[in-house]
């Protein structure tokens, strides 16, 4: 019998039944730990998200009040990233709810802090905004446009755009295709395809990046072009590194002897006046050749350029180091290359180049091409140095066109310079290329209607660095004032040690050495620009021993300075329409017979140098050579 029944087993009346009461079984200390964390997890989540959402709204607010309508673009998964604490790393997620909450708060305070500053522009300030700078990408050969400011202007939305122009376009033209675009930043890279060789091809571009402001482009930057046409080079060593200074302008009809290799030339220079290359051939045995450049096909005189290959390929062969003038004389078969202001007005020999028209960019691109090409291996011979036009500051006798002021006529020369310069550099990558000047330096003549060497260096660097540095030279021809007057050492009220001389002549060439070791003309690798004496001679007219003395006098001040490259006497053999000026600048009369000057030119660079040029200290009146140097 139990407590809850009776003797017989039925319940006991007499006594009070209590139901028996069954405990319920309760979580664990670890299991109410655990939903503890939850809890606390998802109250912070949800904080961390409500504050996500009220920073980006008073943000994007704020941004849509700053920019007038224009909404930043910001950077959500770094906030994010750096908002949401790491759990795992934690014991007891709930004890810094207050230090998660106060760091994504930071978080998009920082963001907000970082966006780019932005600018009104307009009008021509807006050209000046952004640094804009264009290359070639050594590694995926695209161009590649870096627009660079102090923040971002205000625009119609976040992009910036990039537009390839032609050399001679002055403003985008509002139907014209962007090319590229990003997001505008202090910084901001865009890319495009370069089309090398194509008929759509940007190598001579230039680019301007710009943003949508009302509805049409403003340009907020100055035109880029390509400054290391190089990258894209299949001849990487064409240039021959010349034994030493002593050069020469060359007679052809003197080539095939053993002159040059008595005399010892180490360089040399031969004139391509461009339209002679143009055309059919009409000699069977030098046919026509069919070139194709940039999807057009263009016809080459064979029996011309087999003349040049004769010349650069025995100056090579040689080893001779070689320099080629790039002359633009005048066609009617092919006008375009002639600039639009210099087809008329003129009797000069050669003009601008035309890089005011499509067909004469063209034309000019292929030619350079072409010769690159062309003179960049042994079989035709290597060309080392290519000076664009001759002496362009005297406009109305070498470089025609119609007057203008200044900053318009180096533009109008730039345009071409440049074509010619990527032209050549994208295919030789170590040629140099120059440009040429006389020795009118500083004249400031009232009415002037040539321009003063100093002008054009200084308004052509201007130009040049302002689109692009590149790595340009100078050619430069110090002749004597007069051409007749041999005495190069003699006093002249022409020639000054400073660089308000009206003439620079050797007597004063530490003037442009000088002018050019200004950190404003140094090449993009902080160097001093090559300067190579490409032409300058002496007359014979007033005797033989004048000559040879201011050959002497000048070669010796050549060797002394790094930054002038060589020196390209004029020249081989006496010409009979100058001799009749009373310019006799040969090392040989017009019969062949050599002249004292002849052997000074051959041991001027031996060491047997002193027994051939010692008389000419007493002619110009010194003891020592080191006393020519100023």
């Amino acid at each position: 019998m139990n407590g809850e029944t009776g003797n017989n087993g039925k319940p006991d009346k007499n006594k009070f039944f209590k139901k028996k009461h069954v405990k319920k079984a309760l979580p664990d200390k670890n299991e109410r730990a655990g939903m503890k964390k939850l809890v606390k997890g998802l109250l912070v989540l949800l904080g961390v998200m409500l504050l996500l959402t009220v920073g980006a709204v008073a943000f994007l607010l704020a941004m849509h009040k700053n920019s007038g309508g224009e909404i930043a673009e910001i950077t959500i998964p770094d906030i994010i990233e750096s908002a949401i604490p790491d759990t795992a790393a934690q014991g007891d997620i709930g004890s810094g709810v207050v230090d998660h909450i106060v760091t994504a708060g930071n978080a998009v305070w920082s963001s907000y802090r970082k966006r780019p500053e932005t600018h009104e522009v307009s009008g021509s300030e807006a050209e000046d905004f952004a640094s804009v700078e264009c290359i070639i990408d050594p590694d995926t050969k695209r161009v590649s446009v870096t627009a660079s400011g102090d923040g971002v202007p205000k625009s119609d939305d976040k992009y910036y755009y990039l537009f390839a122009l032609n050399t001679y376009d002055s403003a985008i033209d509002q139907g014209s295709e962007y090319i590229a675009r990003d997001y505008k930043d202090n910084v901001t890279n865009m890319t495009a395809a370069l089309n090398y060789n194509l008929s759509g091809s940007r190598l001579f571009k230039k680019f301007v990046v710009a943003v949508k402001k009302d509805g049409q482009y403003m340009q907020v930057g100055r035109p880029a072009y390509i400054t290391n046409p190089e990258v894209i080079a299949k001849y990487t060593s064409v240039y021959v590194q010349p034994a030493s200074k002593k050069g020469l302008l060359v007679d052809p009809n003197r080539l095939r002897g053993n002159e040059l290799d008595d005399l010892g030339v180490k360089q040399a220079a031969y004139n391509i006046p461009v339209a002679r290359l143009l055309g059919p051939s009409t000699h069977p045995a030098y046919p026509t050749i069919h070139y194709t450049y940039n999807g057009k096909t263009y016809t080459i005189n064979g029996q011309v350029v087999s003349e040049y290959d004769l010349v650069f390929g025995t100056l090579t062969a040689k080893g001779i180091s070689t320099t080629a003038i790039i002359l633009n004389n005048y066609s009617t078969n092919y006008p375009q290359l002639m600039h639009p202001d210099s087809r008329s007005g003129s009797t000069a020999p050669y003009g601008m180049f035309n890089g005011a028209e499509e067909s004469g960019v063209e034309y000019m691109a292929m030619i350079g091409t072409f010769l690159a090409e062309r003179y960049s291996d042994n079989k035709h011979g290597k060309v080392s140095n290519w000076i664009i036009a001759n002496e362009i500051n005297a406009r109305k006798e070498w470089n025609y066109m119609a007057y203008t002021d200044i900053e318009t006529y180096v533009e109008e020369f730039a345009r071409g310079f440049r074509v010619f310069y990527t032209a050549i550099k994208s295919v030789s990558s170590s040629a140099n290329v120059y440009i040429s000047l006389d020795q009118q330096w500083d004249r400031d003549i009232r009415n002037n209607t040539n321009y003063d060497g100093r002008d054009i260096l200084d308004v052509f660097n201007r130009n040049i660095s302002s689109k692009g540095n590149i790595d340009w030279g100078v050619a430069q021809h110090p002749y004597n004032v007069p051409l007749t007057e041999t005495r190069t050492w003699k006093a002249s009220k022409y020639i000054e040690n400073n660089a308000g001389s009206s003439m620079m002549s050797m007597a004063n060439i530490e003037v442009l050495i000088d002018y050019l070791r200004q950190p404003q003309f140094l090449t993009p690798d902080g160097e001093v620009r090559s300067i190579l004496i490409s032409e300058l001679g002496y007359t014979s007219h007033a005797g033989e021993a004048y000559q040879a003395a201011a050959f002497a006098y000048a070669y010796y001040k050549i060797a002394a300075y790094d930054e002038i490259d060589g020196f390209l006497l004029n020249r081989e053999t006496d010409a009979g329409e100058e001799v009749a000026q009373g310019l006799a600048f040969g090392l040989s009369n017009t019969g062949g017979t050599h002249k004292q000057i002849y052997n000074v030119f051959k041991y001027i660079d031996t060491a047997e140098h002193a027994q051939y040029t010692d008389f000419a200290k007493d002619i110009i009146g010194i003891s020592d050579w080191n006393q020519i140097l100023k």
